[in-house]
């Protein structure tokens, strides 16, 4: 005898105005997926939440039940309705604060269920009964315990009690010792708008203290606004800041190499991220180091090692390696410089001959950089960190017998411009001994594509200004020994000026 396979449950169809549309046989959905869909636009909920977790529109619905004042009454009078067991301590809540967090409110729905109860139209009649006007006797209020369990350690019982108070309170004081902490309790109770505030408090508030911490936490709440905000800050501050200090050993490796590759970067020289970067080995190397290492201290360290194998080439050097392949080391022209990076015995030996040989065919043709493809990702680049006390600030650089002025004027309290300019020789002060073993071009003209780049933040929001990219021939006389000006307008200090130039082919 054959057994029929029994046949699937179909889903029932109901006629809504003058179509026919599917509709879910059961609760929690009690309309078609058009009506479905049509509350939930109502709500202003995602659609395809509400498929996966049913108890977002409960929650939604009942949220729109409470008015809007009830978050600030005083409500000390009022018996509570909850009582939430976490973190070794009792805490008195009552209904209409539960409802701003999701995850309380998953918790009050269960316990309600649990009694057999219609979840919203218990909360319903709970609400009525607390309204003005209602006697109390008329509906008792029984108080429920809730459990939850945390286990995130950023979690403390200081943090979570501050979440706790912004369910009642508006604007409440967000410590920055606390912001991780109560960011972290935002998360669980999955309660949006104190979590929104903490983000915002922490993009605010970027340090080299705090620059690790903050990261980290939007890399775990997959919060991008903030991860973003941190790799623009140390696209700024990697150098100027961050490495003079201590702080630079917490730079997460992953953070540290984004901000590398970024063409936003700022360094006031190719030499200076290099220190910066070399002082990041060091301080991972040596962990127990309490003070910020003077760079001839690292020089030591790095030289210590026997000379028969170069230190990217070791064991501990073989995962930095895409660290160093962001730098630009053809932008390193002083002879000192390269003789520096010889000695320390850090590079491969074929990186710094073909560095060598970049230079050699450059000098040979006049200054032409022809192993240079890209503006963005190979320029040479330089920076001028404009503080509020300047009026003019410039300085002087050197390249391939070419020399350049890069220069900041302040024209009034908001408008600035800043330009390069070739300049003779002869023209520079103590040009004898600065320059002594410096090659001297004659050349009349030097062809250069360049850009000018400048940013500054407002209010917590990054503003940047940039030319185009220009190609044009610098003569030593003007004007064809002046750049195009970027002329910006702004109240924000300091200001980041980068100048990324080429010497392009004749």
């Amino acid at each position: 005898m054959k057994m029929l396979n029994p046949q699937k449950p179909r889903l029932e169809r109901r006629i809504a105005g003058s179509t026919n549309r599917w509709r879910f046989p059961r609760q929690p959905f009690s309309g078609d997926l058009l009506g479905l869909s049509q509350m939930c636009k109502a709500a202003n909920i995602d659609f395809d939440e509400v498929l996966k977790n049913p108890d977002r529109l409960c929650i939604s619905q009942i949220q729109k039940i409470f008015p809007e004042n009830l978050k600030n009454k005083t409500i000390q009078s009022r018996e509570a309705d909850v009582i939430l067991e976490c973190l070794g301590f009792k805490w008195e809540l009552h209904q209409p604060q539960l409802f701003q967090s999701e995850t309380l409110a998953k918790l009050y729905l269960m316990g309600l269920a649990r009694g057999n109860a219609n979840p919203e139209k218990e909360s319903v009649k709970i609400l009525q009964a607390q309204q003005p006007g209602r006697s109390r006797e008329q509906r008792p209020v029984k108080k429920m315990i809730l459990s939850l369990k945390i286990n995130d350690p950023l979690v403390t019982r200081e943090a979570f009690a501050t979440a706790l108070k912004n369910l009642y309170m508006q604007e409440v004081k967000i410590c920055l010792d606390d912001v991780l902490g109560v960011l972290a309790a935002a998360h669980i109770l999955q309660f949006g708008s104190l979590f929104q505030r903490c983000v915002t408090v922490m993009m605010s508030r970027l340090t080299p203290s705090t620059i690790k911490n903050f990261y980290l936490a939007g890399c775990k709440y997959k919060e991008e606004p903030l991860t973003t905000a941190c790799e623009k800050w140390m696209e700024m501050n990697l150098v100027p800041l961050v490495g003079t200090q201590i702080h630079l050993r917490k730079i997460p490796k992953e953070l540290l190499h984004k901000v590398l590759k970024s063409p936003r970067l700022f360094t006031f020289s190719e030499f200076h991220l290099l220190k910066t970067l070399l002082l990041w080995v060091y301080l991972q190397l040596n962990n127990k180091t309490q003070t910020f290492p003077m760079y001839q201290t690292v020089l030591m360290f790095f030289s210590s090692f026997p000379k028969n194998c170069a230190f990217l080439d070791r064991d501990v050097g073989q995962n930095l390696i895409p660290l160093f392949l962001c730098l630009r080391l053809h932008s390193i022209t002083k002879g000192k410089d390269l003789e520096e990076l010889r000695h320390i015995n850090f590079f491969p030996e074929s990186w710094l001959v073909r560095v060598t040989a970049n230079h050699y065919h450059a000098l040979e043709n006049g200054g032409d950089m022809a192993h240079v493809k890209d503006l963005s990702t190979q320029a040479v680049r330089f920076g001028l960190l404009f503080n509020q006390e300047y009026t003019t600030h410039s300085k002087v650089i050197t390249l391939y017998g070419f020399f350049f002025e890069i220069k900041g004027i302040k024209h009034d309290t908001t408008s600035y411009s800043f330009h390069m300019q070739r300049i003779r020789h002869t023209d520079l002060e103590c040009a004898s001994t600065v320059y002594e073993n410096t090659p001297i071009s004659l050349r009349a003209e030097r062809l250069v594509t360049y850009e000018i780049r400048a940013q500054t933040t407002v209010d917590g929001k990054w503003q940047e200004f940039r030319t185009n990219q220009i190609t044009q021939k610098f003569g030593l006389a003007e004007p064809s020994c002046k750049s195009h000006a970027l002329k910006i307008q702004t109240v924000g200090i300091p200001i980041y000026a980068s100048f990324s130039f080429v010497f392009s082919l004749s």
